[in-house]
């Protein structure tokens, strides 16, 4: 696999009977396998004693390219829980290959935001906002990593009761509104960003900040980098 050098554990994969509560047309017939995560790896014994020593775990997650009755492929949606400072915690993406779309919502709902990212490029998904990956390419596999916290467990019970996110990103191009939410505000457009200036935060490739205590301690102590998440924000 491309970014990954060795043999990779069994992934966990998720199917469209597991998908079909949060899709589009939710009848679509259709079945089989979406996408496929590989869950905490290294590439040494030293990297993954360090990120376990520091609550961390560096996964991969595949994502061929398919649309479900006009649906661009695309992953659950999961919000995060808060970690011990009452701050949600944070995620981080690199794209290995292909290109992503990430679509973010608050838990207020109150914004969504698209950010639109390609191979190489970083992607924070900031505290309390919930967020779908989107694999919006008819032909190109989706490969993307990530760091997150091992401090919490990821929180899909919003987007199953909403039926998705307040948007399905269609293969036509058309972004359509979830029926199911009470109000979907415009979708704001950025591009991938992991901050400006002194307040830039992390450097691709993201496999590389291992062993860095400094990048990567945002993701665990979230309530020190607020400043940090609302630049990102503004794109």
């Amino acid at each position: 696999m491309l970014g990954w050098e060795g043999e990779l554990p069994q992934p966990a994969v998720r199917t469209i009977e597991e998908m079909r509560s949060v899709l589009a047309d939710p009848s679509c017939e259709c079945s089989g396998q979406l996408y496929f995560m590989y869950r905490d790896l290294a590439k040494s014994d030293a990297d993954w004693n360090w990120l376990h020593y520091h609550n961390l775990r560096y996964d991969l997650t595949v994502i061929p390219p398919q649309t479900l009755c006009g649906e661009w492929v695309k992953t659950k949606g999961h919000y995060h829980q808060k970690n011990p400072a009452g701050i949600g915690y944070p995620e981080i993406y690199e794209v290995i290959e292909g290109q992503a779309h990430y679509l973010l919502q608050s838990r207020t709902l109150d914004d969504v935001v698209m950010i639109s990212a390609r191979a190489g490029d970083l992607v924070i998904i900031p505290p309390e906002y919930g967020h779908v990956s989107i694999n919006p390419s008819p032909d190109t596999t989706l490969t993307m990593a990530n760091v997150v916290s091992t401090a919490f467990q990821s929180e899909y019970g919003e987007y199953e009761k909403y039926h998705g996110a307040a948007y399905y990103e269609m293969s036509s191009g058309k972004m359509q509104k979830n029926s199911f939410y009470p109000d979907n505000p415009p979708i704001r457009h950025i591009g991938a960003s992991c901050g400006i200036g002194t307040h830039r935060i992390c450097k691709a490739p993201l496999y590389n900040l291992i062993g860095n205590e400094d990048a990567l301690s945002f993701l665990n102590f979230p309530e020190k980098f607020l400043t940090v998440f609302s630049v990102i924000l503004k794109g």
